[in-house]
């Protein structure tokens, strides 16, 4: 059986991290390995949340799975939420990337223009620094713009996208998507860059118009898992986009749906028989 690690945070409620990341790649046929960067009582957009940082546990289970001679044939890494954390885990893809498994970095910062409270330029310069060791990175486009320290823009064309696809990879990553894209009137989707083929792809569905926290998180898990089960990449986007838009109309037209996340547990299913194809 493939194994992937995956290193960010737990929200104890919340739908997104690693209540999301965990059973999406288990009911994709792969073993999930976790290290638990922080665990919070709720995700933040609820008010007066616990939070207990787990930064100093890292590297001794980090060097635990060194003595017993583990390996993955990913690591996958959401959100981190200080510089230790992003140095500790440069050290881990260090220790444990090989030629044979794969880096895949979200780097989750920020949306719609703006970086999540406590992140500063700094931060995303050092997670940009971070996203260079990668062998595929997925910013969304406010956090593409931070790592290049460029104005972030609402509007732009496709030319726009595929330049910032390019300085992103300039940057080191193997291969950039950048999710979200919606330069097409009532369209949003993804658009990747493979600086090696010189080559983009992009995969576009209708939009939906509702926007719910953890989605992101249920596309990098869903794209991770789809390219360790040996899917192409073209095909895992569009696996990990179509999983996505699912979970979303699910949640959409459920009159008890749960503002704080969508029902990806209620259309793991679709993702699995999907996968069976």
């Amino acid at each position: 059986m493939k194994r992937i690690v995956t290193i960010q945070d737990i929200s104890c409620i919340g739908k997104c991290s690693l209540t999301v990341a965990l059973p999406i790649i288990s009911a994709m046929g792969v073993e999930a390995a976790v290290i638990p960067t922080a665990v919070l009582s709720t995700h933040t957009a609820f008010k007066g949340f616990t939070f207990r940082d787990l930064t100093s546990d890292i590297s001794p289970i980090a060097e635990h799975w060194k003595k017993e001679h583990l390996g993955f044939d990913a690591i996958y890494t959401g959100y981190l939420g200080s510089f230790e954390q992003l140095e500790l885990v440069s050290k881990f893809f260090d220790d444990f990337n090989t030629d044979e498994n794969m880096i895949i970095v979200d780097p989750v910062m920020g949306d719609f223009g703006k970086l999540y409270p406590g992140f500063t330029q700094k931060f995303a310069d050092k997670m940009a620094e971070l996203c260079g060791k990668a062998d595929i990175i997925v910013p969304n486009m406010t956090e593409a713009a931070f790592m290049l320290g460029i104005e972030y823009k609402e509007t732009y064309d496709e030319e726009y996208a595929k330049d910032i696809l390019k300085k992103l990879c300039a940057k080191g990553a193997k291969k950039a998507v950048l999710t979200g894209i919606n330069y097409v009137e009532g369209k949003i989707g993804v658009m990747c860059y493979d600086p090696q083929k010189d080559s983009y792809y992009t995969y576009f569905r209708d939009r939906i118009n509702a926007s719910y926290h953890g989605t992101g998180d249920v596309f990098a898990s869903t794209l991770t898992g789809a390219l360790v089960k040996g899917y192409s990449f073209e095909d895992s986007l569009q696996i990990a986009v179509d999983y996505t838009v699912e979970c979303i109309r699910a949640t959409c037209e459920d009159k008890d749906s749960r503002w704080y996340g969508v029902n990806f547990e209620e259309t793991i299913p679709y993702l699995v028989q999907r996968i069976s194809k």
